[in-house]
């Protein structure tokens, strides 16, 4: 797990500058990469590199690394979990290593193989850069589901062409000239994050998952092109599912998933687990502890109010399996100091409020290991989140006749009395409470409702006037997943947009600030494959979901452990927000800073802020991307 920079200068230029140029640029992702820096350049390019030394802890892991003909330079951040196989493979064919690094291993690959083979080949996270001294060429490429960021876009009018783990470090290249994306803006105030292939800047995108692309040194572009498609895998698994029962999806499932963590357990450095207490964190520290020798070490975080902590499931998760556990408890005040460090941490504007408990858990793990295993994934490849039965009801609620037509003049008429006058009150707290239900009820069909779902603000555009939104940016599809249900729509949605934007970047970045690995053997491609061709009810059972993950849990643990209600990974923000965080929220939400700012309506927000501070909770979601934007631009500009 590193950080990785660079660019490709079609007017040429002078190596040493070159040089000095994208080791400044890899010097910004410091945290990423603690133990090691290098950069190198010929001149057209520039590479940069900042090192987490995970496996093989010498030298000879050092990076930018050239392959053995000298004819590729390599940048690469993330784990290669089969570079054993594929090295022995190698080996047999003639090739000879220095190293033991996974790194050293793509080299002899793309040399044995080529680039564009090689890359189906990989199993594990990664975002790479290649130079091809022979061709001229740079090749870049991203991990099939995107745990690995890669920004990239061109710079100097279209004559250079930068990329980076980071945004931070495309902002340290001399021709960097940054434009607000307000398209990219209003997508971030609905969703709380930017949804790919956007980036919050004009001219900067992010490389979509499982695409490579290339640039030749007089400007050629190829690509982006896909090497591996989710797309195909949903349809493929909807097309022909297993004719199996739990049992025996069980039975696969985990003989997978030890596999994936088996292999993610290896490392030269100390490793453990977050373990929240619930059904997909708690099977990865079963296995890992079954794997392990010793006890695993394990972390969890709780919370003061009982309503937001789980850490008593955790705890006992831990002590029937063993493992070595960690708790901290978090108070308002301990909230409040990671708060500034947002915008820093997560580079680009990003409003998942979990991402302060995300943070904390890495910097309590930090103290003890280098790497963590996670159990991200879960929810989306076995149907857990709570929204998905909130689908599967409104599908039978939107045969009814009429329907439709009705419920829309009756939340047009809502969202015209909500709007007109924002001041602080029980009425405004009940048409709060008639829009969401109206809302329900007028959507045409599940997927227009599951964009909505999935929205923090509604009408966006009253917060970000005179901008027009990306159509599509939620693809549920139906087209395309002809053969799903609403809840498999729903499930493909968010693998291609919330996984990838939403939760992976919030944990590659909670945990890269301090200099922590994560690993989610929950999105090994050969499971994810398997998870989609399981019959539905495999996963879903009435009300009950996950079943197959409950299935190999009920042979070790209780599944009273397990029988109650998610609660996800929340913090009790409106609290905090009227107290510890309210000094904070008031000064980002200065009016006059806002109108000179000129890009959010600064009557709207206020008012809306008034009306949370006066008892409507439920806006506590809608203003902390308000709040994290402005957080953001104070930090950046």
């Amino acid at each position: 797990m590193c950080g990785i920079a660079g660019f490709v200068d079609l007017d040429g230029g002078n190596a040493v500058d070159a040089e000095a140029t994208a080791r400044a640029m890899a010097a910004t992702l410091q945290a990423r990469g603690p133990d090691d820096a290098g950069a190198w350049s010929d001149g057209h390019v520039g590479l940069g590199f900042r090192r987490l030394a995970i496996v093989d802890l010498s030298p000879l892991g050092h990076q930018p690394m050239a392959s053995a003909s000298r004819r590729f330079t390599i940048v690469f951040n993330g784990e290669i979990y089969n570079h054993g196989e594929l090295r022995a493979e190698l080996a047999a064919a003639g090739a000879r290593f220095r190293g033991r690094s996974d790194t050293e291993v793509i080299l002899a690959a793309i040399e044995a193989w080529g680039f564009e083979a090689t890359l189906p080949r990989l199993r594990g996270m990664f975002a790479l850069a290649v130079w091809d001294a022979r061709e001229r060429t740079l090749s870049l490429a991203r991990d099939r589901f995107g745990e690995k960021p890669l920004y990239v876009g061109w710079l100097r009018g279209g004559r250079v062409l930068a990329f980076a783990s980071e945004l931070k470090a495309l902002r340290a290249h001399p021709a960097f000239s940054p434009t607000i994306d307000r398209a990219a803006l209003i997508a971030f105030v609905r969703y709380g994050y930017v949804p790919a292939p956007r980036s919050i800047y004009q001219g900067i995108s992010k490389l979509r998952p499982g695409t490579w692309q290339r640039i030749a040194a007089d400007g050629t572009v190829s690509g982006p092109h896909a090497y591996y498609s989710f797309r195909a895998v949903a349809e493929a698994g909807l097309a022909s599912p297993l004719a199996i029962d739990v049992g025996e999806a069980a039975d696969r499932v985990e003989a997978l998933l030890t596999r994936a963590v088996r292999e993610q357990m290896l490392a030269d450095v100390p490793l453990g687990a977050f373990l929240s207490g619930g059904i997909d964190s708690s099977l990865i520290v079963m296995l890992m502890q079954r794997l392990a020798s010793t006890p695993v070490k394990t972390f969890s975080i709780g919370f003061d109010d009982p309503s937001y902590d789980e850490t008593r499931y955790a705890r006992e998760v831990a002590a029937r399996l063993g493992t070595d556990h960690t708790e901290f408890r978090v108070t308002g005040q301990e909230a409040l100091a990671v708060v500034p460090d947002l915008p820093h941490i997560y580079d680009e504007p990003f409003a998942d409020s979990s991402q302060v408990p995300t943070t904390l858990v890495a910097r309590l793990a930090r103290r003890h290991v280098t790497v963590a295993l996670t159990g991200e994934g879960g929810d989306e490849l076995f149907a857990g989140y709570p929204r998905f039965a909130i689908v599967r009801r409104l599908e039978r609620l939107l045969r009814l006749p009429g329907r439709a037509r009705a419920a829309g003049a009756i939340d047009a008429l809502i969202a015209r009395l909500q709007n007109r006058d924002l001041t602080p009150g029980r009425t405004q707290r009940w048409l709060d409470w008639a829009r969401r239900r109206s809302v329900i009820a007028a959507d045409v069909d599940p997927d227009a409702f599951y964009a909505r779902l999935m929205s923090l603000w509604y009408q966006p555009e009253l917060v970000v006037p005179g901008v027009a939104e990306d159509r599509g940016v939620l693809p549920l599809a139906p087209d395309v997943l002809a053969r799903g249900n609403a809840t498999e729509r729903a499930m493909y949605a968010d693998m291609l947009t919330h996984f990838g934007d939403e939760l992976l970047t919030k944990v590659d970045r909670a945990a890269m600030s301090t200099s922590l690995e994560t690993r989610l053997p929950f999105i090994d491609h050969e499971l994810v494959e398997l998870a989609w061709r399981l019959p539905f009810a495999t996963k879903v059972a009435g009300e009950r979901t996950k079943l197959v993950l409950r299935h190999i849990l009920d042979k070790q643990l209780p599944s009273s452990l397990f029988d109650r209600p998610k609660m996800g990974f929340m913090i009790p923000i409106a609290a905090w927000l009227r107290g510890p965080l309210r000094g904070w929220a008031e000064a980002l939400l200065d009016e006059r800073r806002m109108r000179e700012d000129g890009y959010l309506d600064p009557t709207f927000v206020r008012r809306r802020w008034s009306a949370f501070l006066a008892g409507v909770d439920d806006w506590r979601t809608s203003l902390w991307p308000i709040l994290m934007w402005q957080a953001w631009r104070e930090a950046t500009r």
